[in-house]
């Protein structure tokens, strides 16, 4: 760190002299301005704020020790002095001494003896800036837990009460507002620094860690210049750099008295709920933007619940997503609590898990239910319409699963089926006896049949028959009635209708036939 410094003499050539022969860089230092009179310093060091001013005693207008006195009756920044001058009476360092200085340098100024001098001072500087450092941060820690006492509804203590009025900024202030910044826990800590970085510039402005994830900045205001110390231009730069998906800003409401804090942060907390409705990108929430706006807490659930679990065991997923579309709509114009809601999605997601166990695991990631897919709901940044995006996945894995299951399932059991007929065609079989074998109905089992086998239970019947027919034909000198008979026939005339239907010839053609 650089010290910046300021020259004030009459005489050029001592200004130029201090200025080409000390090494002020090399020092830690950076020549900031330079001047000749005391009426000219003063206002050079309002306008630059050096941390030190070398300035010579007598010069026109106001001389050095006139400057140094109306300086320290009119500002309380604390500068460091040195007094050049090519005197040493007794009045000279009787006034400087009463003024806090105790640093001289002799005119001619040799370089051996201004280094020596300037790295005295450049330690005093450090070691001053680190009294300030460290008190800056136990008066910012003690008023960030003495606020944080009042948010929760505990009277401060009146010597902590006052430690506040020496705060920068506190004194002048004429009300009291609070904001809440939510955002996920992986991205807090980051949050936090850039907030309190931000935040360095603005007076009567404490930060803290409230809940999980939820950073709370109280702050003065003036209230007749409509002021808020920069505060809202740090909360822009956050959701510049941040996305407003990220972070949830809510603003409390104006108090004439830091002791009624505690009625803004839960005016901002309420604030915050309100997001959950807010489309992505919502920004900043203020309360006077959503006061009157009160959440339902008596929801009847059951009803819809019901409905979205019978789209699940009917497989039916276009009324699955029909029935979450009206359940949004529901939610929105009954304007159910955000707690309320999530607490349903969890419910619902288990129930589905009931119906659909193995969906817990199916698919790529996780499956409804898992840890972290609740662990995500759970979090007060979760949209309603993130919420709801989370239960239509869900569903639609479980009903694709229960759907992959009964065609495995029925896979399964037209191949038992087929076996059977395989087994038993000669015997007198019918669609309604394998529906009594299988504990199937009637019109399913053929339904399936056709769509498992490509034809009707008739059709894959007599194909079998014929087919054992055939081989009977070229491997026996069984007569066909016998044919017929074996292969489950007790109609000749059918038997020979339906041989002639699939080979496209008759018996005795196909027998003497050359393949």
């Amino acid at each position: 760190m650089k010290y910046k410094v300021l020259l004030i003499d009459d005489e050029p050539s001592a200004l130029e002299g201090m200025e080409m022969w000390i090494d002020w860089q090399e020092l830690g230092f950076e020549l900031c301005g330079t001047c000749g009179n005391g009426r000219e310093g003063l206002q050079l060091m309002k306008q630059l704020q050096p941390d030190l001013v070398i300035t010579d005693i007598h010069m026109p207008l106001m001389n050095g020790l006139e400057m140094i006195g109306e300086w320290r009756q009119e500002e309380t920044d604390s500068i460091k002095f040195v007094i050049l001058s090519g005197y040493s009476e007794f009045e000279y360092a009787r006034t400087a001494i009463s003024y806090g200085i105790n640093h001289y340098l002799l005119k001619p100024v040799f370089p051996e003896e201004a280094t020596e001098e300037l790295r005295e001072i450049r330690l005093e500087l450090e070691q001053e800036a680190n009294r300030r450092r460290i008190h800056e941060t136990a008066s910012g820690e003690e008023a960030a837990a003495l606020i944080k006492g009042l948010l929760y509804g505990r009277k401060g203590d009146p010597e902590l009460m006052d430690l506040l009025e020496t705060l920068p900024g506190f004194r002048e202030s004429e009300a009291w507002n609070i904001c809440l910044i939510q955002t996920v826990p992986e991205l807090y800590p980051e949050v936090r620094c850039k907030a309190v970085s931000l935040l360095a510039g603005c007076k009567a402005a404490v930060t803290m860690d409230l809940e999980a994830g939820l950073l709370g900045i109280v702050y003065g205001m003036t209230t007749g210049r409509g002021e808020d110390g920069g505060i809202t231009e740090a909360l822009d730069i956050l959701l510049q750099e941040y996305g407003r998906a990220n972070i949830h800003i809510a603003v409390g409401t104006q108090e004439n008295s830091l002791l009624c804090i505690e009625d803004s942060y839960h005016r901002a907390k309420e604030t915050l709920l309100h997001f959950f409705y807010e489309p992505e990108g919502a920004g900043i929430l203020a309360y006077n933007g959503v006061q009157g706006n009160s959440f339902s807490y008596n929801y009847d659930h059951i009803g819809l619940m019901d409905a979205l679990l019978d789209c699940v065991n009917l497989l039916d997923a276009d009324g699955y997503r029909k029935a979450l579309e009206a359940a949004a709509r529901s939610f929105r114009e009954q304007l159910v609590a955000p707690e309320v809601v999530r607490k349903f999605v969890i419910h619902l997601m288990y129930r589905i898990l009931g119906v659909a166990p193995g969906a817990e695991s199916a698919g790529e990631g996780h499956g409804p239910a898992s840890s972290l897919e609740v662990s995500e709901i759970q979090q007060t940044m979760t949209p309603l319409s993130g919420l709801l995006s989370r239960l239509l996945s869900c569903g639609e894995k479980a009903i694709d699963l229960l759907v992959r299951e009964q065609n495995y399932k029925s896979h399964g059991i037209v191949r038992e089926i087929n076996q059977y007929i395989g087994e038993h065609y000669q015997e007198s079989l019918s669609i309604q006896k394998l529906a009594e074998i299988f504990f199937l109905h009637p019109v399913y089992l053929g339904q399936l049949l056709i769509k498992k086998n490509g034809m009707t239970f008739n059709e894959q019947l007599h194909h079998l028959r014929i087919q054992a027919a055939a081989v009977l034909l070229r491997e026996s000198k069984l007569k066909l009635s016998e044919i017929a008979e074996r292969v489950g026939y007790a109609n000749y005339g059918q038997f020979l209708k339906r041989f002639e239907k699939e080979m496209h010839m008759g018996p005795n053609e196909y027998r003497h036939a050359k393949f």
